[in-house]
């Protein structure tokens, strides 16, 4: 396998902003997807000097922002983030004003960890979890609806702020028909199912670290 890390490179630092999705709730903290992704890296020869998580299950944009505020010991810069965040602003109903203005917040404070590189941040976006036995017993009509409006905001600011966005929501669709790619707890995704979204992530991050070189 050809070796994409420079001998004696400074080794890349990662930082994961988000909520269960991020945390990798109801499945082993190995098999969320920062920590495949980290994994993934290191067999690529990028071996990770660095990954920190800033994620919780439940969070909204709020609290992951008011989390980023009292946060201490992180790095003073990144050469990778990923922010995946919004489920339970849609979740509680909260206004899309509400979510846009912090969500910008959020991208900001992504870039400033980058190095001010827009091009280092990767935003992904809310998986639909109308696709899994507990969103089956909900308004999964609705869910979907609301979901789908969350991501085009969502991809449209980050356009508009030179972000890369992986749109990862149509994997989550499959949860009905492939339920091993739903966590035990009949919401979240499944390891199985984080791999998916790092076999699509890993391009991007390899051509994000081979520019910090």
């Amino acid at each position: 396998m050809k070796s994409h890390k420079l001998p004696n490179a400074p080794r890349p630092y990662y930082l994961a902003l988000g909520d269960s999705y991020t945390i990798g709730e109801s499945v082993p903290s190995d098999q969320s997807f920062p920590l495949q992704l980290r994994d993934a890296l290191s067999g690529r020869d990028f071996l990770v000097g660095r990954t920190d998580v800033i994620a919780k299950t439940g969070w909204t944009t709020d609290e992951l922002l008011d989390a980023i505020a009292k946060k201490r010991r992180l790095a003073t810069r990144y050469e990778l983030v990923t922010l995946l965040i919004g489920v339970n602003n849609q979740y509680r109903g909260y206004d899309m004003d509400r979510y846009e203005r912090e969500l910008a917040k959020l991208m900001e404070i992504a870039v400033g960890y980058a190095g001010d590189e827009p091009t280092h941040v990767v935003v992904l976006s809310i998986p639909d979890y109308a696709y899994t036995p507990f969103g089956q017993a909900k308004d999964f009509a609705k869910i979907t609806y609301e979901i789908n409006w969350y991501n085009s905001v969502a991809e449209d600011m980050a356009a508009r702020a030179g972000i890369p966005y992986l749109d990862i929501t149509p994997s989550t669709r499959q949860g009905l028909r492939a339920p091993e790619l739903v966590a035990k707890d009949g919401l979240h995704p499944s390891g199985d199912l984080y791999a998916q979204w790092v076999e699509r992530l890993l391009p991007m991050a390899l051509d994000i670290l081979e520019t910090s070189r």
